[in-house]
């Protein structure tokens, strides 16, 4: 960072602990993230942005602040994520959740601090870039619920796009922290970054009954035992094994007496691939076999899912972030990453409908001997990273608004 705006945002870096300090005490859940919408659409009006609050068509508590240059140029839209996971923290330094079973332990917070930093440049600096960038502060990346309109899966990503996020873009842009990178380095995919995870409930329904009298019950455990067999088989002999391909059953809830038939049963799963076509086989399987085994028992089920999308860079975007990491960070400072992740992540939504890029941002702290992974109940960074965060976003803005043949 030489220029002048890299060392405005170096400036910043007190400010931007401290936003990510006061959001870290006070995690929220999935589309529960009232109080940090209120502080990102506060920090947002006071630099001027045009704000717009309730973004979501199913659940509205997304933020948008929109930054015009006055020049014409590209929309260029780069997002962050507000919400935290339902995980109890265990850290002991003072801005520790205050919110006790919630957790920001996958770095939502920093993320979103090192957006407003960014938005915070931008504005000062509108002779660097041409065009307008829309902040977008989505809630639920970490997973979905059933829209209250309609009954389908919904993630903060989809609610926000649905509304219009997207609307008229030439880029997306968006960055995820990583404590296996060393703080002071970006790492990228050319192509294929992150899995379609999909996440499953399949509920049993039978009919309850006594164990002395097994023939005038349907034994919903029993469907359910089964179809965890049956699927695990399925998945294991229906995909083709150079396909990448996780499968896993995460609960299973039946019964509620021990001399009882259960009459109910429900399981939840993810799976997790690369290719669109093996998400629908995956989800063909869990139909077929759910249908085949109710039906032998002459019982029924439900299902619900929400159908994951493999997160796929754009070349010339990844070109573009390559230079502007470099630029950032330095030219040894970013990294080309071979392995894709299996876990999933819902800025693919974007992805797909958009050209742009999604990196790395390297946190972990040179001088402790254990940085804990995302989603562990002692995860932390190390927060020099957020001024460089916010200077990534800044960087893909000036690059981007000069990319030719864009508007």
């Amino acid at each position: 960072m030489s220029d002048e705006a890299m060392a405005y945002i170096r400036s910043l870096k007190e400010e931007l602990i401290d936003i990510r300090r006061d959001l870290h005490r006070y995690p929220e859940v999935l589309f529960d993230v009232d109080r940090t919408a209120a502080k990102v659409a506060a920090y947002l009006t006071e630099l001027g942005l045009d704000v717009r609050e309730g973004v979501g068509k199913h659940f509205g508590k997304g933020v948008i602040g929109t930054l015009d240059s006055g020049r014409p140029g590209p929309v260029i839209v780069l997002r962050a994520d507000m919400d935290a996971l339902a995980i109890r923290e265990e850290n002991t330094f003072e801005h520790r959740s205050r919110n006790e079973g919630a957790m920001h332990a996958c770095g939502h917070d920093a993320h979103t601090a090192m957006l407003l930093g960014a938005a915070k440049a931008l504005a000062r600096f509108r002779e660097q870039w041409r065009g307008t960038v829309r902040f977008v502060f989505q809630p639920a990346e970490e997973s979905a619920l059933p829209s209250p309109l309609d009954g389908r899966m919904i993630s903060g990503g989809k609610d926000m796009i649905e509304d219009g996020a997207l609307a008229g873009a030439d880029y997306a842009f968006a960055l995820h922290v990583q404590p296996s990178l060393p703080v002071g380095t970006l790492g990228i995919h050319r192509r294929e970054s992150m899995a379609a995870s999909t996440h499953f409930r399949i509920a049993f329904q039978g009919l309850n009954g006594h164990h002395s009298t097994p023939h005038l019950a349907v034994d919903a455990l029993s469907m359910a035992a089964q179809f965890v067999t049956d699927v695990k088989i399925a998945v294991a002999t229906e995909l083709d094994p150079m396909q990448p391909a996780v499968f896993a059953f995460g609960t299973l809830h039946a019964g509620t007496a021990i001399n009882a038939i259960a009459g109910e049963s429900e399981l939840s799963g993810t799976y997790r691939v690369f290719r669109t076509e093996d998400v629908d086989k995956l989800h063909r399987v869990l139909e077929t076999r759910a249908a085949a085994i109710a039906g032998a028992y002459g019982g029924g089920y439900t299902s619900q899912y929400r159908l994951g999308t493999p997160l796929i860079n754009d070349p010339a975007a990844v070109e573009l972030s390559l230079r502007a990491g470099r630029r950032i960070l330095g030219e040894g400072n970013v990294v080309v990453l071979e392995k894709p992740s299996l876990a999933g992540e819902d800025f693919a939504l974007y992805l797909r409908e958009v050209p742009g890029a999604f990196a790395f941002l390297g946190v972990a702290d040179p001088a402790r001997e254990t940085m804990h992974p995302v989603h562990h109940p002692l995860f932390d960074l190390d927060e020099s990273a957020l001024p460089l965060g916010a200077g990534m976003f800044l960087q893909w803005v000036r690059e981007a608004s000069e990319e030719p043949n864009v508007r």
